[in-house]
């Protein structure tokens, strides 16, 4: 199994050159944050759609000249104490675990971010010290990156490190690779989480109800002892409807995946095209609250750096 996730991984679209070739146009560019789909991911795109949700979280037109956008719109280097460590609310840190992303979406907010000065593995002694030091600390996140790009081996020892933390109760993961390469989920992962000590969250990031896919639903099964929530970022020309929200939150419900945050995009320079009014995003999410459970319905929010989530007076 593991082999088989490492071989997905590698089975990617990189560069404007092989995106224009396998989707039939000549809309990529080498502009901008550099490109990179796997091709599980690129199989779910319909090449006749020029407007096709999934293709437009991967393509990259040029950006224009919005000046209130940003090269780092959240400042996360301003919060981190230790290299590879994140501390902006009081409770809880997130770590850089990984560099690599499986992915890269066009709207992502660290996409310009020092990485290579930032790496919590090269730093593991100094980021366990300051976590064992910081009692008000209960949890931990890893996000990077993306964690799961790690292997199976690193995770465990992450998890086991985190787990002689008296005080940390909980470890959250985010992710996107376990969406768009859904082999990624392998036994032994599934092991290491489902056994772990910690109360452990696993939260998906899924924009559209195409990501989801029947091998995905099947790994999930694996993943039996832990919470397993989503968050979605509001994105104009891809999910910014509440009739295709509302899909892909049932959808993720029949996952048994609860839907967590609705963020509002942050402002990245180059993720112009993809902005949705705070107007507009207050409609559709109105509009939810009536089509929908309150439990499926997930809080609407936007990231203030040094504030927690903003939530738009809703």
């Amino acid at each position: 199994m593991n082999k088989l996730w490492k071989h997905s991984s590698r089975n990617t679209l990189k560069g404007a050159s092989s995106c224009n070739n396998f989707f039939l146009t000549d809309r990529f560019s080498d502009s901008g944050f550099d490109i990179k789909i796997p091709m599980d991911f690129a199989k779910l795109i319909d090449k006749d759609d020029p407007k096709d949700p999934l293709l437009r979280q991967v393509i990259n037109p040029k950006s224009n000249s919005e000046t209130n956008f940003s090269k780092s719109p959240l400042e996360d280097e301003k919060y981190s104490p230790v290299d590879g460590l994140i501390h902006k609310y009081s409770n809880r840190v997130l770590l850089i675990a990984s560099r690599v992303c499986s992915i890269h979406c066009q709207y992502c907010f660290r996409q310009n971010f020092d990485y290579a000065g930032q790496d919590a593995l090269n730093n593991w002694y100094a980021v366990k010290e300051y976590i064992t030091n910081n009692p008000k600390i209960n949890e931990v996140i890893l996000s990077g990156g993306d964690p799961l790009t790690l292997s199976d081996e690193k995770i465990k020892f992450i998890v086991l490190d985190i787990e002689k933390i008296p005080h940390i109760d909980t470890l959250r993961i985010h992710t996107r690779t376990a969406v768009v390469i859904p082999n990624r989920i392998t036994n032994e992962l599934a092991s290491i989480l489902n056994n772990s000590s910690l109360n452990v969250v696993m939260v998906f990031h899924i924009n559209h109800e195409n990501e989801l896919t029947y091998e995905f639903k099947k790994s999930l099964k694996m993943l039996d002892q832990i919470i397993l929530l989503n968050q979605s970022v509001l994105l104009k020309g891809v999910n910014d409807s509440e009739d295709i929200l509302a899909n892909l939150f049932l959808k993720l419900f029949s996952y048994k995946i609860l839907p967590y945050y609705l963020h509002m995009l942050d402002k990245v320079r180059g993720s112009e095209h993809l902005f949705v009014s705070d107007k507009r995003a207050i409609k559709i999410h109105n509009n939810l609250k009536k089509k929908l459970s309150g439990y499926l319905v997930p809080r609407l929010v936007r990231d203030e750096n040094d504030e927690f989530k903003a939530w738009l007076g809703l």
